[in-house]
């Protein structure tokens, strides 16, 4: 049986930063008050990177995923499995994993993308798992990416503090040792009105409401149970006891959620990756950024066991337990 790797990482954020004096001093031309003190004390944000107009997924994405492929040493042809999580697609078809496809130069490799939102790296990662473990792909590529900013209300104080973007990628490579020992994807779909974008296109016309409306105190609530929950059932199954876990790599949304988060698993802060402060929450990219960031920066070593999770509107959340 093959058994799934993860040997590179990659990520790209786009070369603006906003920080949130300088947001906050945007939203006041539109008469909306907030401060760097507001937000950063609901939310941990500092900054945020935002794309240029006309700046595209699949651009952040393939970024992204070059460096993914330069760290694990992988040469784009040698894929047979493209999996790109996103909700902020460039076109309705072909999917954007196609198109980072075409601009990477690889032909012939299954290539499509998840929509989970916030989980969607989750969600992708426990696919490409199952393509390995089926044997039916040897090298992957899973790829979140997102440029949220263009479906943000930007005269909804609620919102529009939250989210950047970017993206990030990992390689994975079949293996004789378990490299993700399991995973677990759940959604919710009764729950879809605390966290959605509601809009479509029809006749060329956007019909519905176009941007992302959240609840924020029913996400908070329903984050913290399920991902508890969730975090629990992927360790017990995999046979790990939760204090075994070396790093915890949560969804980057809120500092509050993963400080709270991290409480109830019993988990001390210094194994808890943040980097919510830095690019805010990037939705499907926020888990693969924290996770490049890590490896990169000497924290996450080979043979450490990290924990995944995803959380977002569907309501979708998931974890993946892996061996680095």
């Amino acid at each position: 049986m093959s058994y799934a790797k993860i040997i590179g990482s990659g990520g790209y954020l786009p070369p603006r930063v906003v920080s949130n004096d300088e947001l906050a001093a945007e939203l006041a031309t539109r008469q909306i008050e907030t401060s760097d003190t507001w937000i950063t004390e609901r939310t941990g944000i500092r900054q945020r990177h935002i794309a240029e107009p006309g700046v595209t997924t699949s651009q952040l994405a393939t970024e992204a995923a070059r460096r993914a492929l330069d760290d694990a040493g992988v040469n784009a042809e040698e894929l047979d499995l493209i999996i790109l999580a996103t909700s902020t697609p460039d076109y309705i078809f072909p999917s954007t994993a196609c198109l980072v496809q075409a601009k990477l130069g690889n032909k012939g490799a299954a290539a499509f993308d998840v929509q989970a939102v916030c989980s969607g790296f989750v969600y992708a990662l426990a696919t490409a798992d199952a393509f390995i473990r089926a044997g039916r792909a040897k090298t992957a590529l899973v790829i979140g990416a997102e440029v949220f900013s263009g479906i943000l209300d930007w005269n909804d104080r609620s919102t529009c503090v939250l989210f950047g973007d970017g993206a990030g990628a990992v390689v994975l490579r079949a293996a004789e040792e378990p490299g993700i020992l399991d995973a677990q994807l759940n959604a919710d779909g009764s729950q879809m009105k605390i966290l959605h974008a509601a809009g479509n296109v029809v006749g060329g016309q956007v019909t519905g409401d176009p941007f992302l409306r959240m609840d924020g105190q029913a996400v908070f609530k329903m984050a913290v149970t399920s991902l508890a929950n969730s975090a629990q059932s992927v360790c017990e199954r995999a046979g790990v006891a939760l204090d075994e876990i070396d790093w915890f790599v949560p969804h980057q949304a809120n500092v509050r959620i993963i400080n709270f988060l991290g409480r109830k698993l019993g988990l001390a802060e210094e194994k808890v990756v943040v980097t919510v402060d830095k690019h805010a929450n990037t939705s499907a990219a926020s888990v693969p950024l924290a996770l490049d960031a890590a490896r990169r920066d000497g924290r996450i070593q080979p043979g450490q066991l990290v924990l995944m999770q995803g959380v977002g509107g569907g309501f979708t959340w998931g974890s993946v337990l892996a061996r680095m």
